[in-house]
C-alpha cells in the first residue's frame, strides 16, 4: 500500500496519504478540496539480501537519508 505525498493547490498544505486501489480521490485535510499536486517522493530500499536493521547503512547525519552519508549528494560535513 503506497504512501504518497500531496500538496494542495488551493491552500498550498503539504501532507501524506495512503492511497489503496479502492480509495476514494484524496482530499487536502484542511480546505477539503481536490485539487492537488503530487509531489515526487524518495522511497528506501534494501539490496543484496540484508534485511535486519543492525546491517543496514547508518542514515546520513545532515538529512536523514536512509542512503547512508553522502548518498544524498551532500557532503557529510555541509551544514
Amino acid at each position: 500500500m503506497p504512501i504518497f505525498e500531496y500538496q494542495c493547490t488551493s491552500c498550498e498544505k503539504e501532507f501524506e496519504m495512503l492511497v489503496r486501489g479502492s480509495s476514494p480521490a484524496p482530499e487536502c485535510p484542511d480546505c477539503h478540496s481536490t485539487e492537488l499536486h503530487k509531489k515526487l517522493s524518495a522511497f528506501a530500499t534494501i539490496t543484496g539480501g540484508s534485511s535486519t536493521p543492525s546491517e543496514m547503512p547508518a542514515s546520513c547525519q545532515s538529512c536523514g537519508n536512509p542512503g547512508g552519508p553522502g548518498a544524498c549528494g551532500f557532503s557529510p560535513n555541509h551544514g
